[in-house]
């Protein structure tokens, strides 16, 4: 007789659709769709996806992320003289670079020269801000705990280090990471290279602690 494993199940155990946790009276927005079962989600765990509640701040969210990755994207493209194939080729390679130093932290660089960069910048930080003020009111509101928007303000944390906070007590925004696969790597190799090898760092190897072992909490946790 099969049995029901919670990991890789070879037997999916379902119900009904689950529409959630009723939403607050008095609200304009509404969850999408009714939801659905996926095959390959049931395997490692709950095969149910949605419904979907965004509400404003996360259209907004998507907004300016759409306009982020646009502005990346075409640059990108802009780079190979707008060839499709090449642009497939070579997307591990291609980046969007930050000013050049002796724009120091200027925020008006020429576009071609880091001003794309910092437009990309914008849109994409604004995005994840309001996608996490997102995340902490739809657990307020819905009486759940915070602990998940907390972890991903550490993560959020980093990235506003090492592409804001840092360039700018450096005084130069070209000391900023690179939007691009391979690029960003070169970036962190090159700092490693420059600051003494990460992989030596104590404080570098508490926050690996933290962040698998934050990981395995969360997991255990349920």
């Amino acid at each position: 007789m099969a049995r029901y494993q919670n990991f890789f199940t070879q037997v999916q155990v379902r119900s009904d659709l689950y529409p959630g946790i009723p939403l607050p009276p008095g609200g304009i927005w509404a969850r999408i769709g009714t939801g659905s079962f996926s095959h390959w989600l049931g395997k490692i765990g709950d095969a149910q996806v949605g419904p979907i509640y965004l509400g404003y701040l996360g259209v907004i969210s998507i907004a300016f992320g759409i306009v982020a990755i646009e502005i990346i994207g075409l640059n990108m493209m802009a780079s190979v003289n707008w060839s499709p194939i090449e642009f497939v080729r070579q997307l591990p390679w291609l980046a969007l670079e930050p000013p050049k130093p002796e724009y120091g932290i200027s925020i008006m660089p020429p576009l071609k020269e880091g001003g794309w960069w910092l437009m990309a910048g914008f849109f994409l930080t604004t995005s994840i801000l309001l996608w996490w003020l997102r995340t902490y009111r739809r657990a307020r509101a819905l009486g759940m705990g915070t602990h998940v928007s907390w972890a991903f303000l550490a993560a959020i944390w980093l990235y506003l280090v090492l592409g804001f906070i840092r360039p700018l007590v450096m005084g130069q925004i070209s000391e900023a990471v690179p939007f691009g696969i391979f690029p960003h790597l070169d970036w962190t190799n090159n700092f490693s290279i420059t600051y003494g090898n990460l992989f030596y760092n104590p404080f570098h190897m508490l926050s690996i602690v933290f962040l698998y072992g934050s990981a395995l909490l969360f997991a255990m946790h349920g």
